[in-house]
C-alpha cells in the first residue's frame, strides 16, 4: 500500500535512469521519451552540461535566502532580460507560482489605477496552475470542481476570438489585463495566431492594459524561439516560464515590462525557495546549452520534419482530424477518446500523452534527431492506425 496521497492515475512503470532522449525502467526496458516530463526535460536526460553544473554548484552551495543576494540569480534575470527583451525578473519554483505573480502584478496595476475590484480576461480551455487563483483563471470546469468558491476577477472568452475581447472593452471599465497561453497545452495544443496577438497587444495599448502571457509549456525554445510570443513580433507586459527553464529542476520565472516594470516593491511579493543558487545554475546550463548546440533550430527542424511526416502517414486514415502545433509542440486530435493510446504506447517502449480526451500531446526533449523522430513515427503511427480501426 502506498502512503502517498492518492492525487495522481499513475500508469504501471517506474524509471531509474534515463539517458538523451531514452528512460530505462526497473525492469530493464527502454522507452523513447516524446514527452519530456511534459515539456520539462528541455535537454533530455543526463546531460553532460546540465550535470557538470548542477555537480559544481552542489558541492559549493544549495540554498541560502533572499534576504541576501544571489549571484546566480543575478545572472539568469539578466540572461532571461536579454534573450526575452522584458526588464524584470521574479524567480520563483513552478509554472502555478509564476503565474500567481503574474496575476498579483496584474491586480497591483489596477489598484494603482484606482480601481477596486480589478479584472483580468481569460480564456476558455486555458490552463494555468493547480492553486486557488491560478485554478479560478483555468478554463476547465472538471478540475475546477470541488474547490468553490473560486477566486473572483477573471472574465472569460473564447481562444481566438478577438470580437469577444473587443465587446468587453467597449463596456467594462475594471479590466487591467489579459492573459492567455500563446498555445494550450493541456487544453489541446491550441495555437493564438500571430494575427489575434497583435491584435491583443494594439487592444492592451488602446485600454491601457497589460498582456501578460502564460509561456509555462510552450516557452524556452520549444516553439523553435525563445518564446512563443516572439513569432508574432510583439513583446508582453508579463511572462511567465517555468517546466523546461531548468531542464528537470524545480524553477520558474515571472518576468515584466512596459507597463509593469517596477510595481513591486520590497514586501509585495516572495519566495523562500525561489531562485536559490542550484535551480537559477541549473536554468543557466539551460540557456547556455541551447545556444552552445542549436537547439532553437533544431526544435524548428525536427517540428516541421515530425508534422510533415505524421500528417503524410495519418492522411488517408479515417478519425484523425488535425495535427497542429509549432516546433516540438505537437497534437494529433482524433475524432474520438484515445487516452488508452498511452498504455498501448507505453507497451510499445514510447512514452505520449493525451489530453482534452481525443489530442495526443508530443513534446519531445529538444534534443531530438532524426534518428529518434522516425523511431516515434514508426511507433506511434501503427498503434493510431490500429485504434481507430477498432
Amino acid at each position: 500500500m502506498s502512503h502517498l496521497m492518492n492525487t495522481y492515475n499513475r500508469q504501471p512503470v517506474a524509471f531509474v535512469e534515463g539517458k538523451g532522449c531514452y528512460l530505462t525502467d526497473t525492469e530493464g526496458k527502454v522507452y523513447l521519451d516524446a514527452l519530456a516530463g511534459i515539456a520539462v526535460n528541455t535537454l533530455g536526460h543526463a546531460h553532460p552540461s546540465l550535470l557538470n553544473a548542477l555537480n559544481r554548484q552542489a558541492g559549493r552551495l544549495l540554498h541560502v535566502s533572499n534576504i541576501y543576494r544571489i549571484p546566480e540569480q543575478e545572472a539568469l534575470a539578466e540572461r532571461l532580460a536579454g534573450i526575452s527583451g522584458l526588464s524584470e525578473v521574479f524567480v520563483c519554483n513552478s509554472g502555478c507560482e509564476a503565474n500567481e505573480a503574474a496575476i498579483k502584478l496584474a491586480r497591483f496595476y489596477g489598484h494603482k489605477k484606482g480601481i477596486t475590484l480589478p479584472s483580468i480576461i481569460v480564456m476558455e480551455h486555458a490552463f494555468h496552475g493547480r492553486t486557488l487563483a491560478t485554478l479560478s483563471a483555468t478554463g476547465n470546469g472538471k478540475i475546477q470542481a470541488g474547490f468553490e468558491p473560486l477566486v473572483p476577477g477573471f472574465i472569460r472568452v473564447p481562444y481566438g476570438d478577438m470580437d469577444a475581447v473587443r465587446e468587453i472593452a467597449s463596456h467594462n471599465r475594471d479590466v487591467v489585463a489579459v492573459m492567455l497561453e500563446i498555445i494550450q497545452g493541456e487544453g489541446g495544443i491550441n495555437l493564438a495566431s500571430d494575427e489575434y496577438l497583435i491584435a491583443l497587444r494594439t487592444l492592451c495599448d488602446e485600454h491601457d492594459w497589460l498582456f501578460a502571457v502564460d509561456e509555462v509549456q510552450c516557452g524556452m525554445g520549444r516553439t523553435g524561439k525563445w518564446f512563443g510570443f516572439q513569432h508574432a513580433g510583439i513583446l508582453p507586459d508579463i511572462m511567465t516560464l517555468a517546466k523546461g527553464l531548468g531542464s528537470g529542476v524545480p524553477v520558474g520565472a515571472c518576468l515584466a515590462g512596459g507597463r509593469a516594470a517596477g510595481l513591486f516593491g520590497p514586501g509585495n511579493h516572495g519566495s523562500t525557495f525561489g531562485g536559490n543558487p542550484l535551480a537559477s545554475v541549473a536554468a543557466l546550463a539551460t540557456i547556455e546549452t541551447i545556444e552552445a548546440e542549436g537547439l532553437l533550430v533544431n526544435a524548428t527542424q525536427m517540428g516541421d520534419w515530425l508534422k510533415r511526416e505524421l500528417t503524410a502517414a495519418l492522411a488517408s486514415v479515417t478519425g484523425v482530424r488535425e495535427i497542429r502545433g509549432r516546433g516540438l509542440m505537437l497534437g494529433i486530435e482524433l475524432d474520438r477518446p484515445c487516452s488508452e493510446l498511452v498504455v498501448k504506447a507505453l507497451e510499445a517502449g514510447l512514452l505520449i500523452n493525451v489530453t482534452r480526451d481525443t489530442v495526443i500531446r508530443l513534446l519531445p526533449p529538444l534534443i531530438f534527431s532524426e534518428v529518434e523522430a522516425r523511431e516515434l513515427v514508426g511507433k506511434l503511427v501503427p498503434l493510431i492506425r490500429n485504434f481507430l480501426k477498432g
